[in-house]
Protein backbone atom coordinates (compact mmCIF):
# COMPACT_ATOMS: atom_id res chain seq x y z
CA UNK A 1 0.00 0.00 0.00
CA UNK A 2 1.27 3.44 -0.94
CA UNK A 3 -0.92 6.56 -0.73
CA UNK A 4 -0.42 10.30 -0.38
CA UNK A 5 -2.89 12.78 1.18
CA UNK A 6 -2.39 16.44 0.40
CA UNK A 7 -3.72 19.84 1.45
CA UNK A 8 -6.85 20.08 3.57
CA UNK A 9 -7.57 16.36 3.17
CA UNK A 10 -4.89 15.69 5.79
CA UNK A 11 -7.06 17.40 8.39
CA UNK A 12 -10.15 15.53 7.19
CA UNK A 13 -8.29 12.21 7.65
CA UNK A 14 -7.17 13.24 11.13
CA UNK A 15 -10.72 14.24 12.14
CA UNK A 16 -12.08 10.91 10.91
CA UNK A 17 -9.56 9.05 13.09
CA UNK A 18 -10.49 11.18 16.09
CA UNK A 19 -14.15 10.44 15.44
CA UNK A 20 -13.47 6.69 15.41
CA UNK A 21 -11.55 7.00 18.68
CA UNK A 22 -14.90 7.68 20.41
CA UNK A 23 -15.97 4.15 19.51
CA UNK A 24 -13.04 1.82 20.16
CA UNK A 25 -9.39 1.56 21.14
CA UNK A 26 -8.24 -0.12 17.93
CA UNK A 27 -8.20 1.13 14.35
CA UNK A 28 -8.77 -1.42 11.58
CA UNK A 29 -7.05 -0.47 8.32
CA UNK A 30 -7.97 -2.19 5.08
CA UNK A 31 -6.83 -0.85 1.70
CA UNK A 32 -9.14 -1.94 -1.11
CA UNK A 33 -9.32 -1.24 -4.84
CA UNK A 34 -12.26 1.12 -4.29
CA UNK A 35 -10.60 3.03 -1.44
CA UNK A 36 -9.01 2.99 1.99
CA UNK A 37 -11.29 1.72 4.75
CA UNK A 38 -10.82 2.76 8.39
CA UNK A 39 -13.03 1.03 10.98
CA UNK A 40 -13.53 0.79 14.73
CA UNK A 41 -15.81 -1.19 17.03
CA UNK A 42 -16.35 -1.05 20.78
CA UNK A 43 -15.72 -3.95 23.15
CA UNK A 44 -19.40 -4.90 23.50
CA UNK A 45 -20.04 -4.85 19.73
CA UNK A 46 -22.83 -2.33 20.23
CA UNK A 47 -21.23 0.49 18.21
CA UNK A 48 -19.39 0.42 14.90
CA UNK A 49 -17.89 3.15 12.75
CA UNK A 50 -16.40 3.09 9.27
CA UNK A 51 -14.95 5.62 6.84
CA UNK A 52 -14.22 4.81 3.21
CA UNK A 53 -11.90 7.21 1.38
CA UNK A 54 -12.12 6.69 -2.37
CA UNK A 55 -8.98 6.94 -4.58
CA UNK A 56 -9.93 10.50 -5.61
CA UNK A 57 -9.38 11.57 -2.00
CA UNK A 58 -5.64 10.87 -2.45
CA UNK A 59 -3.14 12.42 -4.82
CA UNK A 60 -1.63 8.95 -5.15
CA UNK A 61 -3.26 5.67 -4.20
CA UNK A 62 -1.67 2.30 -5.00
CA UNK A 63 -2.80 -1.11 -3.80
CA UNK A 64 -0.98 -4.22 -5.07
CA UNK A 65 -3.24 -6.59 -6.95
CA UNK A 66 -3.86 -9.92 -5.28
CA UNK A 67 -2.47 -8.74 -1.93
CA UNK A 68 -5.22 -8.56 0.69
CA UNK A 69 -3.51 -6.56 3.42
CA UNK A 70 -5.50 -5.92 6.61
CA UNK A 71 -4.24 -4.80 9.97
CA UNK A 72 -5.24 -3.24 13.26
CA UNK A 73 -3.33 -0.96 15.60
CA UNK A 74 -3.92 1.12 18.70
CA UNK A 75 -5.86 4.17 17.67
CA UNK A 76 -4.06 6.41 20.17
CA UNK A 77 -0.80 5.72 18.32
CA UNK A 78 -2.36 6.93 15.07
CA UNK A 79 -3.77 10.00 16.83
CA UNK A 80 -0.25 10.85 17.95
CA UNK A 81 0.73 11.26 14.28
CA UNK A 82 -1.85 14.06 13.91
CA UNK A 83 -1.32 15.48 17.36
CA UNK A 84 -2.29 19.09 16.69
CA UNK A 85 -5.26 19.52 14.37
CA UNK A 86 -4.93 23.30 14.44
CA UNK A 87 -1.44 23.24 12.93
CA UNK A 88 -2.09 20.60 10.29
CA UNK A 89 -3.40 23.02 7.66
CA UNK A 90 -0.74 25.61 8.47
CA UNK A 91 2.30 23.35 8.70
CA UNK A 92 1.62 20.01 6.94
CA UNK A 93 1.67 19.96 3.15
CA UNK A 94 1.08 16.25 2.64
CA UNK A 95 0.96 12.91 4.44
CA UNK A 96 2.57 9.82 2.94
CA UNK A 97 1.26 6.46 4.19
CA UNK A 98 3.31 3.42 3.19
CA UNK A 99 3.57 -0.21 4.21
CA UNK A 100 7.10 -1.36 5.06
CA UNK A 101 7.03 -5.12 4.54
CA UNK A 102 10.58 -5.70 5.72
CA UNK A 103 10.05 -4.08 9.12
CA UNK A 104 6.35 -4.92 9.40
CA UNK A 105 5.56 -1.29 10.04
CA UNK A 106 3.00 1.15 8.70
CA UNK A 107 4.88 4.39 8.08
CA UNK A 108 3.25 7.84 8.29
CA UNK A 109 5.47 10.62 6.96
CA UNK A 110 4.34 14.22 7.36
CA UNK A 111 5.90 16.65 4.89
CA UNK A 112 5.84 20.00 6.64
CA UNK A 113 6.87 23.44 5.50
CA UNK A 114 10.53 24.45 5.30
CA UNK A 115 11.49 20.89 4.32
CA UNK A 116 10.72 19.36 7.74
CA UNK A 117 9.84 15.65 7.76
CA UNK A 118 8.13 13.82 10.62
CA UNK A 119 8.18 10.03 10.31
CA UNK A 120 6.15 7.66 12.50
CA UNK A 121 6.70 3.91 12.22
CA UNK A 122 3.70 2.17 13.78
CA UNK A 123 3.57 -1.52 14.56
CA UNK A 124 0.42 -3.43 13.67
CA UNK A 125 -1.23 -6.83 13.92
CA UNK A 126 -2.62 -8.79 11.04
CA UNK A 127 -6.36 -9.23 11.29
CA UNK A 128 -9.32 -10.46 9.33
CA UNK A 129 -11.89 -8.21 7.72
CA UNK A 130 -14.35 -6.62 10.13
CA UNK A 131 -17.79 -5.85 8.77
CA UNK A 132 -21.01 -4.80 10.48
CA UNK A 133 -24.15 -6.18 8.85
CA UNK A 134 -26.76 -3.50 8.36
CA UNK A 135 -29.13 -2.22 5.69
CA UNK A 136 -29.88 1.46 6.16
CA UNK A 137 -32.07 1.64 3.06
CA UNK A 138 -34.64 -0.70 4.64
CA UNK A 139 -35.31 1.64 7.57
CA UNK A 140 -38.81 3.08 7.85
CA UNK A 141 -37.79 6.53 9.12
CA UNK A 142 -35.16 8.66 7.39
CA UNK A 143 -34.04 12.15 8.44
CA UNK A 144 -31.49 14.51 6.93
CA UNK A 145 -30.25 17.75 8.46
CA UNK A 146 -27.29 20.06 8.65
CA UNK A 147 -24.96 18.87 11.45
CA UNK A 148 -25.13 22.22 13.29
CA UNK A 149 -28.79 21.55 14.16
CA UNK A 150 -27.97 18.29 15.92
CA UNK A 151 -24.71 19.57 17.43
CA UNK A 152 -26.56 22.42 19.16
CA UNK A 153 -29.23 19.97 20.29
CA UNK A 154 -26.92 17.46 21.98
CA UNK A 155 -24.91 20.33 23.51
CA UNK A 156 -27.73 20.72 26.06
CA UNK A 157 -26.96 17.29 27.51
CA UNK A 158 -24.13 17.08 30.04
CA UNK A 159 -21.11 14.96 29.20
CA UNK A 160 -22.15 12.60 32.02
CA UNK A 161 -25.31 11.61 30.10
CA UNK A 162 -24.59 8.23 28.54
CA UNK A 163 -27.86 7.38 26.79
CA UNK A 164 -30.61 9.35 25.10
CA UNK A 165 -34.06 8.42 23.83
CA UNK A 166 -35.19 9.60 20.42
CA UNK A 167 -38.93 9.71 19.67
CA UNK A 168 -40.43 10.65 16.32
CA UNK A 169 -43.93 11.52 15.15
CA UNK A 170 -45.33 13.01 11.97
CA UNK A 171 -44.38 16.59 12.76
CA UNK A 172 -41.56 16.53 15.30
CA UNK A 173 -38.61 14.74 16.87
CA UNK A 174 -38.05 14.57 20.63
CA UNK A 175 -34.67 13.93 22.19
CA UNK A 176 -34.40 13.36 25.95
CA UNK A 177 -31.95 11.79 28.35
CA UNK A 178 -32.74 8.19 29.26
CA UNK A 179 -33.43 7.60 32.98
CA UNK A 180 -33.54 4.09 34.41
CA UNK A 181 -36.76 3.07 36.10
CA UNK A 182 -34.88 2.16 39.27
CA UNK A 183 -33.68 5.75 39.71
CA UNK A 184 -36.18 7.87 41.53
CA UNK A 185 -37.64 10.54 39.27
CA UNK A 186 -37.12 13.15 41.96
CA UNK A 187 -33.36 12.48 41.96
CA UNK A 188 -32.88 12.61 38.17
CA UNK A 189 -32.49 15.66 35.96
CA UNK A 190 -34.70 15.28 32.90
CA UNK A 191 -33.81 17.16 29.71
CA UNK A 192 -36.05 17.08 26.64
CA UNK A 193 -35.66 18.95 23.34
CA UNK A 194 -38.15 19.19 20.52
CA UNK A 195 -37.21 19.65 16.85
CA UNK A 196 -39.91 20.51 14.34
CA UNK A 197 -40.01 18.71 11.00
CA UNK A 198 -39.41 21.92 9.03
CA UNK A 199 -35.98 22.29 10.67
CA UNK A 200 -34.77 19.23 8.72
CA UNK A 201 -33.79 19.07 5.07
CA UNK A 202 -35.71 15.81 4.84
CA UNK A 203 -38.17 14.35 7.35
CA UNK A 204 -39.75 11.03 6.28
CA UNK A 205 -41.71 9.14 8.95
CA UNK A 206 -43.52 5.88 8.29
CA UNK A 207 -43.80 4.65 11.88
CA UNK A 208 -43.92 6.42 15.24
CA UNK A 209 -41.10 4.94 17.30
CA UNK A 210 -38.98 5.60 20.37
CA UNK A 211 -35.42 4.23 20.56
CA UNK A 212 -32.66 4.52 23.17
CA UNK A 213 -28.97 4.54 22.23
CA UNK A 214 -25.58 5.74 23.47
CA UNK A 215 -24.76 9.42 23.02
CA UNK A 216 -20.96 9.26 22.98
CA UNK A 217 -20.66 7.76 19.50
CA UNK A 218 -23.29 10.15 18.12
CA UNK A 219 -21.22 13.12 19.25
CA UNK A 220 -18.18 11.78 17.41
CA UNK A 221 -19.83 11.72 13.99
CA UNK A 222 -21.68 15.01 14.57
CA UNK A 223 -18.48 16.91 15.26
CA UNK A 224 -16.81 15.35 12.21
CA UNK A 225 -19.71 16.28 9.92
CA UNK A 226 -19.90 19.79 11.36
CA UNK A 227 -16.17 20.42 10.89
CA UNK A 228 -16.24 19.60 7.17
CA UNK A 229 -19.76 20.89 6.48
CA UNK A 230 -21.44 17.67 5.37
CA UNK A 231 -25.15 17.02 6.03
CA UNK A 232 -25.88 14.03 8.20
CA UNK A 233 -28.54 11.39 7.53
CA UNK A 234 -30.24 9.28 10.19
CA UNK A 235 -31.89 5.92 9.51
CA UNK A 236 -33.96 4.36 12.29
CA UNK A 237 -36.40 1.46 12.63
CA UNK A 238 -38.16 -0.09 15.60
CA UNK A 239 -36.46 -0.47 19.02
CA UNK A 240 -33.82 -3.20 18.97
CA UNK A 241 -32.81 -2.48 15.38
CA UNK A 242 -29.57 -0.55 14.82
CA UNK A 243 -29.60 3.21 14.32
CA UNK A 244 -27.46 4.25 11.33
CA UNK A 245 -25.86 7.68 10.95
CA UNK A 246 -24.31 8.51 7.60
CA UNK A 247 -22.30 11.25 5.88
CA UNK A 248 -21.04 11.19 2.32
CA UNK A 249 -19.74 13.22 -0.58
CA UNK A 250 -17.83 12.51 -3.77
CA UNK A 251 -14.58 11.40 -2.05
CA UNK A 252 -15.64 9.80 1.24
CA UNK A 253 -18.43 7.96 2.99
CA UNK A 254 -18.89 7.46 6.72
CA UNK A 255 -21.33 5.22 8.58
CA UNK A 256 -21.85 4.88 12.32
CA UNK A 257 -24.07 1.98 13.44
CA UNK A 258 -25.39 2.14 17.01
CA UNK A 259 -27.31 -0.58 18.81
CA UNK A 260 -30.61 0.42 20.42
CA UNK A 261 -32.40 -0.81 23.51
CA UNK A 262 -35.07 -3.37 22.68
CA UNK A 263 -38.64 -3.20 24.00
CA UNK A 264 -38.36 -6.57 25.76
CA UNK A 265 -35.37 -5.36 27.74
CA UNK A 266 -36.99 -2.03 28.56
CA UNK A 267 -40.16 -3.68 29.87
CA UNK A 268 -38.32 -6.34 31.84
CA UNK A 269 -35.16 -4.79 33.18
CA UNK A 270 -35.20 -6.83 36.36
CA UNK A 271 -35.43 -10.18 34.68
CA UNK A 272 -37.94 -12.99 35.26
CA UNK A 273 -38.93 -13.53 38.87
CA UNK A 274 -38.43 -16.93 40.42
CA UNK A 275 -41.62 -18.96 40.98
CA UNK A 276 -42.99 -18.94 44.52
CA UNK A 277 -42.07 -21.94 46.69
CA UNK A 278 -44.64 -24.73 46.97
CA UNK A 279 -47.10 -24.43 49.86
CA UNK A 280 -45.95 -26.00 53.08
CA UNK A 281 -48.55 -26.70 55.75
CA UNK A 282 -45.89 -26.95 58.39
CA UNK A 283 -44.50 -23.51 57.58
CA UNK A 284 -47.98 -21.98 57.49
CA UNK A 285 -48.78 -23.07 61.06
CA UNK A 286 -48.41 -20.75 63.98
CA UNK A 287 -44.92 -21.73 65.06
CA UNK A 288 -45.33 -20.27 68.53
CA UNK A 289 -48.39 -22.46 69.21
CA UNK A 290 -46.76 -25.48 67.57
CA UNK A 291 -43.57 -25.30 69.65
CA UNK A 292 -45.53 -24.75 72.87
CA UNK A 293 -47.85 -27.65 72.05
CA UNK A 294 -44.92 -29.92 71.19
CA UNK A 295 -43.14 -29.02 74.41
CA UNK A 296 -46.18 -29.60 76.61
CA UNK A 297 -46.94 -32.94 74.91
CA UNK A 298 -43.43 -34.22 75.57
CA UNK A 299 -43.09 -32.90 79.07
CA UNK A 300 -46.54 -32.35 80.63
CA UNK A 301 -46.70 -30.59 83.91
CA UNK A 302 -46.69 -27.11 85.34
CA UNK A 303 -44.80 -24.45 83.54
CA UNK A 304 -41.53 -23.21 85.02
CA UNK A 305 -39.44 -20.11 84.25
CA UNK A 306 -36.79 -22.37 82.71
CA UNK A 307 -39.28 -24.05 80.36
CA UNK A 308 -40.86 -20.73 79.37
CA UNK A 309 -37.50 -19.20 78.55
CA UNK A 310 -36.58 -22.33 76.58
CA UNK A 311 -39.73 -22.00 74.47
CA UNK A 312 -39.06 -18.33 73.79
CA UNK A 313 -35.48 -19.14 72.83
CA UNK A 314 -36.66 -21.80 70.37
CA UNK A 315 -39.17 -19.42 68.80
CA UNK A 316 -36.56 -16.66 68.48
CA UNK A 317 -34.08 -19.06 66.87
CA UNK A 318 -36.69 -20.23 64.39
CA UNK A 319 -37.65 -16.70 63.42
CA UNK A 320 -34.02 -15.66 62.96
CA UNK A 321 -33.45 -18.76 60.82
CA UNK A 322 -36.40 -17.82 58.59
CA UNK A 323 -35.11 -14.28 58.20
CA UNK A 324 -31.66 -15.61 57.28
CA UNK A 325 -33.11 -17.95 54.65
CA UNK A 326 -35.19 -15.11 53.19
CA UNK A 327 -32.10 -12.89 52.89
CA UNK A 328 -30.12 -15.68 51.21
CA UNK A 329 -32.93 -16.23 48.69
CA UNK A 330 -33.01 -12.52 47.86
CA UNK A 331 -29.24 -12.42 47.41
CA UNK A 332 -29.35 -15.47 45.15
CA UNK A 333 -32.13 -13.94 43.07
CA UNK A 334 -30.12 -10.71 42.67
CA UNK A 335 -27.06 -12.68 41.55
CA UNK A 336 -29.05 -14.70 39.04
CA UNK A 337 -30.87 -11.69 37.63
CA UNK A 338 -29.52 -10.32 34.32
CA UNK A 339 -27.96 -6.86 34.07
CA UNK A 340 -30.35 -3.94 34.19
CA UNK A 341 -29.75 -2.99 30.56
CA UNK A 342 -29.04 -4.86 27.38
CA UNK A 343 -28.50 -3.62 23.90
CA UNK A 344 -29.34 -5.58 20.82
CA UNK A 345 -25.94 -6.31 19.33
CA UNK A 346 -24.80 -5.76 15.81
CA UNK A 347 -23.76 -8.87 13.95
CA UNK A 348 -20.15 -8.79 12.82
CA UNK A 349 -18.57 -11.18 10.38
CA UNK A 350 -15.15 -12.27 11.60
CA UNK A 351 -14.12 -13.35 8.11
CA UNK A 352 -15.81 -11.44 5.32
CA UNK A 353 -13.86 -11.22 2.09
CA UNK A 354 -15.81 -8.37 0.56
CA UNK A 355 -14.82 -6.18 -2.32
CA UNK A 356 -16.37 -3.24 -0.53
CA UNK A 357 -17.19 -2.61 3.12
CA UNK A 358 -20.48 -1.00 2.13
CA UNK A 359 -22.08 -4.16 0.77
CA UNK A 360 -25.37 -5.26 2.30
CA UNK A 361 -25.88 -8.56 4.10
CA UNK A 362 -28.93 -10.18 5.74
CA UNK A 363 -29.32 -9.11 9.31
CA UNK A 364 -29.72 -11.17 12.45
CA UNK A 365 -29.72 -10.16 16.09
CA UNK A 366 -28.19 -11.27 19.33
CA UNK A 367 -28.03 -9.66 22.76
CA UNK A 368 -24.99 -8.32 24.52
CA UNK A 369 -24.28 -6.14 27.53
CA UNK A 370 -25.30 -2.58 27.04
CA UNK A 371 -22.86 -0.16 28.32
CA UNK A 372 -20.14 -0.26 26.88
CA UNK A 373 -18.67 2.79 25.63
CA UNK A 374 -15.41 3.78 27.12
CA UNK A 375 -15.27 6.98 29.14
CA UNK A 376 -14.46 10.19 27.34
CA UNK A 377 -10.81 11.07 27.47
Amino acid sequence: MDCVVTGGNVKVLAKAINSLSRIGDELYVEPQPDGLSLRAVNSSLSAYGCFLFVPLFFSRYTVPNGHGFRCKMLIKNVQAVFRSLASLEKMVEKCHIQLDKQKDRLTFTLHCKHGLLKTHNLSFQDTESLQAVFDKHSCANVFRAIPRLLVETVAHFPVSVEEVTLSVSDERMLLRNHVDEELAQSKAMLTELCLASDEFDSFAVQAHISVTFCLKELRGLLYFADSIGLPISMYVNEPGSPLVLSVSDSVLEGNFVLATLSDNTRNNTRGPTSPPPPPDDFMNDDMDSYLIAMDTSVAPGPSTPESTSSKQHMVANHRSRLRGEGQEEEETADKDAPPNKKFCSLLFGSVLHLSSQMSIQPMSNQEVLASDSEDDT
